[in-house]
């Protein structure tokens, strides 16, 4: 069976875990990306990551953006969202049908 995990900053993953999801909090850059690395390999489907270390990491995000598993989604943290989440589905978006239907203003 699949799990989920959450990885971010104590005060904006502690939530999670009243609903079941694995959290794992870092206080570094250094920390996230060896915990991304360490439980990619276990049987995460999704990982949840808070948008200041999903910049700060993103290099190695994007090699396990070719893999099937996990998806690595960006989440906003305790200081509101970046936009990072929203840009990542444009991209998607995009990639996928040719052209940008969702945020075009023409």
């Amino acid at each position: 069976m699949y799990k989920i995990g959450v990885i971010g900053d104590k005060q904006s993953v502690l939530g999670f875990k009243a609903v079941g999801l694995d959290v794992f909090d870092c206080s570094t850059k250094e920390d996230a990306e060896n915990k991304l690395k360490s439980i990619a390999d276990e049987d995460y489907a999704i990982i949840y990551m808070t948008e200041n270390f999903y910049v700060e990491i993103k290099d190695t995000i994007y090699e396990y953006n070719e893999k099937r598993l996990p998806a690595i989604i960006p989440i906003p943290g305790m200081k509101g969202s970046t936009g990072i989440g929203l840009e990542n589905i444009k991209k998607a978006v995009e990639r996928a049908v040719g052209a940008d239907i969702l945020f075009n203003n023409d």
